[in-house]
């Protein structure tokens, strides 16, 4: 036999479900006031002539391990799928280093 455990709670899908329960919107603030805190970013006049990207709520409830609800996270994503290649941006950055390049620096000390 098999069993299987029914949540209870939903995790929100958009904005605006998430603002009609208190437990959202305090992680919401929360998420608001980390990102303040690091100075994530900075106001600037709106350019007329660029796409502003938009932004969504990621809600998300975290578990204990014994399956009960620990804590409701909520994360603050940027749309970044609407950007347009040479209109919004011209130039990509990763900066992940290689694996081979870790052993030859090594290699060298």
């Amino acid at each position: 036999m098999f069993m299987t455990k029914v949540r209870k709670k939903v995790e929100p899908k958009s904005y605006h479900h998430a603002s009609k329960e208190k437990c959202w919107v305090e992680a919401m603030n929360e998420e608001m006031a980390a990102l303040h805190e690091c100075q994530t970013w900075e106001i600037v006049p709106r350019p007329t002539d660029k796409n502003v990207v938009g932004s969504k709520w990621v809600c998300k409830l975290k578990y204990k391990p014994d399956g009960s609800i620990d804590r409701h996270k909520a994360h603050l994503v940027a749309r970044g799928f609407t950007q347009q290649y040479k209109e919004d941006y011209d130039e990509t950055f990763n900066p992940v280093i290689k694996m081979g390049t870790i052993r030859v620096i090594i290699s060298l000390a």
